[in-house]
């Protein structure tokens, strides 16, 4: 665990960035600092790995202070990645990875087997082992960057807005991944991030810092959103609380019956179409059933072709939260949200009014919630 105990930050002046800040970022969970901008969560993670000297009180690392031990060392047992990834420009891929390892003393060969094997766990097949920074995208860049963390077998890590750098659509898979790489590692991790819905999606502990660095609150995330400590913290995390709760609420398959769609195929007729359709929208999957879109019946004047799809409804994961079903429903068309297995295949659909009873029924405790 990491422990900050009362830790100080003060500047010339009068400019305190961290002011008596006491909590534990426990072992093996994901801790992540929320604040607004100059609330010191930048400076409170420095602190642990010695970037930035505290004023006064200590951290500690499983019990031992950090102002007692080698920096170099200190460093060595820290993981860190930061925005952008810092990659070097004149390595490949597999020995950016390999270079924490190296620090540490591992040999060169061992060194680069790790290299290849964190390079598939983070996501990246091993084309990519020979190429350089430049030749990757930026989140791929980041992924590099975690798995270079990883090299050393670190038990603690520090992780300043790794995800912030890239677009929405690959920050989501790069938060998907990095929960998917954390259930099979189980560090200590202290992450900062601007982001409230990635504090709540990623963390197992958020911490809540006011202007001025003093802790406002440290709770789990549904917590959080159940019982704000006050108006600060309330005001920080937004007015759609109750929506977001429902992202700790899963979706249960007992508890939400699944309709059985009638499907279509490209190729099929507006005649074909008219006959399966429960109204003016029919669903169309491709041959291993997995749903393409919505093809509209009355709007329909050919055979059916991609380009008479559409694209508007999400796709609800098997065993996702009610957040994400319910954003299956209100932006499908038909107004009936997709639910899909893992593999993509359809499972069935659902209806706004079903949705809605699986809400009432996890906010009662009726319904199971994920830990």
């Amino acid at each position: 665990m990491i422990t900050f105990d009362t830790v100080s930050k003060h500047y010339r002046g009068q400019t305190v960035a961290v002011d008596k800040l006491s909590l534990t970022a426990p072992t093996g969970k994901l801790t992540i600092f929320v604040g607004p901008s100059g609330c010191g969560k930048t400076t409170s993670l420095r602190m642990v790995n010695r970037l930035i000297a505290p004023s006064s009180g200590r951290i500690l690392l499983d019990g031992e202070p950090t102002d007692t031990m080698d920096v170099a060392v200190l460093r060595r047992k820290i993981g860190y990645v930061i925005q952008n990834a810092g990659l070097f420009p004149h390595r490949t891929v597999v020995q950016n990875i390999a270079t924490t390892a190296r620090l540490n003393g591992t040999p060169k060969d061992q060194a680069l087997r790790i290299a290849h094997d964190l390079l598939e766990r983070v996501g990246l097949s091993s084309a990519f082992a020979n190429r350089y920074p430049w030749q990757l995208s930026g989140g791929q860049q980041q992924r590099v960057g975690v798995a270079r963390a990883l090299a050393s077998d670190p038990k603690f890590m520090l992780m300043d807005e790794p995800f912030s750098a890239v677009d929405p659509v690959v920050r989501g898979q790069l938060q998907d991944e990095f929960l998917r790489l954390q259930r099979d590692i189980g560090k200590t991790i202290i992450m900062v991030t601007h982001d409230i819905d990635e504090a709540l999606k990623l963390g197992d502990q958020v911490v809540v810092l006011r202007t001025g660095g003093t802790l406002a609150q440290v709770a789990t995330p549904q917590e959080l959103l159940a019982r704000p400590a006050d108006d600060f913290v309330a005001d920080f995390i937004g007015r759609d609380r109750g929506y977001r709760v429902l992202g700790f609420a899963e979706f249960a398959k007992g508890g939400v019956p699944l309709g059985a769609e009638p499907t279509a195929t490209l190729g099929a007729t507006p005649e074909t179409l008219r006959q399966i359709a429960t109204d003016r929208w029919v669903l169309v999957t491709d041959p291993l059933n997995r749903p393409l879109g919505w093809a509209d019946v009355d709007s329909l004047k050919g055979p059916l072709r991609d380009g008479d799809l559409n694209l508007s409804g999400t796709l609800a994961v098997e065993g996702s939260s009610l957040r994400h079903v319910l954003d299956a429903v209100l932006s499908s068309p038909s107004g009936r949200g997709v639910i899909v297995g893992q593999s993509g295949e359809l499972m069935g659909t659902v209806t706004l009014s079903h949705v809605a009873e699986a809400i009432e029924a996890a906010r009662t405790g009726r319904l199971g919630t994920q830990p």
